[in-house]
């Protein structure tokens, strides 16, 4: 999508998150292993656990693991794990919004197997990612012009471009608190 001076909007979104992705963000999670992925950086901190074992009222999950959950949200927000917020990013990020939009399969915090491994999560980050990825490219300029719809709440009135904006700055914001941690627990 072009506007009258010739920017190419779509392609500069497109590399907005794949620049981020290629260059800091994935090579950031080069060498995650299983202790640092589940490492509570403080007391209450929520995260991905055995199903049945969650720290929270409530827990989201559909395998042998579950995610951290509780809504409203406590106030202040809790610390979460590496675990917690890959899975916050591979299902809440690009997931559902992957499976609402341009079909990838069902995603949700409820239905999601999630990883119990740091190697199952990557796996499962690079899948969702891919899938938005993908669906993003595959959109013109009447798709992106388009309203979101119900399934994104706030966004159901705003275009479908400012859906892929919001989710290129909630994937930047996240997976760099995922590096904060890996510096935390690098140093710990």
């Amino acid at each position: 999508m072009s506007d009258t001076q010739g920017t190419d909007w779509h392609g500069l979104a497109i590399e907005q998150l794949t620049w981020h992705w290629e260059h800091l963000a994935r090579p950031r999670l080069e060498g995650l292993t299983d202790e640092e992925y589940l490492w509570e950086p403080v007391a209450g901190a929520w995260s991905v656990r055995p199903t049945g074992t969650a720290a929270t009222p409530q827990a989201a999950g559909s395998g042998d693991w579950e995610i951290d959950f509780a809504l409203p949200e406590p106030d202040p927000a809790p610390v979460t794990t590496i675990a917690w917020r890959l899975g916050h990013i591979i299902v809440g990020i690009f997931g559902a919004r992957a499976a609402s939009h341009l079909g990838f399969r069902q995603c949700d915090y409820f239905t999601w197997d999630y990883a119990g491994t740091a190697e199952g999560a990557l796996a499962q980050l690079d899948e969702t990612y891919a899938a938005w990825l993908a669906g993003v490219r595959g959109l013109d300029a009447a798709a992106l012009a388009r309203a979101v719809g119900e399934a994104e709440g706030p966004f159901a009135e705003h275009p479908m471009a400012e859906l892929v904006l919001h989710i290129n700055r909630e994937a930047i914001h996240h997976l760099a608190e995922v590096a904060l941690l890996r510096d935390l627990w690098a140093h710990r």
